[in-house]
């Protein structure tokens, strides 16, 4: 993660806009780990292209220039999570990772520099997933991640993520 950070913190040193879709060489995306009012539970979505489960999250949209207020988009706009907010005792971003993404269309092999928050729900809150994106979206408590195998930088962070609920209990 180290050495994603440095990467980053480079990369945003060379370009105005980083969240600039058109850079050749990548942008910078961002994600939320959506967590639970009390921290029981993370939320993860079945990516429809990738045929994973992921976090929410994607691209900055023209004038965007935080990755917090991209994450919060992004989390709102996939999961249709009214109320989200940044977890205020945690690092922002939380994790870091850079990951390639193959050519696909008209659109070149390029990376994505990933910025990943912590986001609270609301108790209570009612999912309405945008469907066109993803094959499911589900609550899943924390001993149920691993089994459904998601990248090293995930693990990562949701690791970093339950540390911050488990510690304060």
């Amino acid at each position: 993660e180290a050495s994603d950070l440095a990467r980053i913190r480079a990369f945003v040193s060379r370009h105005a806009d980083p969240f600039d879709r058109r850079i050749a060489q990548g942008h910078l995306t961002a994600s939320a780990l959506v967590v639970s009012a009390r921290g029981e539970r993370v939320l993860l979505l079945h990516h429809r292209k990738l045929d994973r489960w992921l976090q929410p999250g994607g691209h900055g949209d023209p004038g965007e220039t935080s990755g917090e207020e991209v994450a919060l988009r992004e989390a709102h706009e996939e999961t249709g999570l009214a109320g989200l907010t940044l977890h205020p005792g945690a690092p922002r971003p939380l994790d870091v990772d850079v990951h390639d993404i193959p050519a696909r269309g008209e659109e070149p092999a390029h990376e994505h520099l990933d910025l990943r928050y912590l986001v609270v729900a609301p108790e209570h809150a009612a999912l309405a997933p945008a469907l066109a994106e993803m094959r499911d979206l589900r609550w899943f408590a924390w001993d149920e991640v691993d089994a459904l195998g998601p990248d090293p930088g995930l693990r990562r962070a949701l690791a970093k993520a339950r540390r911050l609920f488990t510690d304060r209990s």
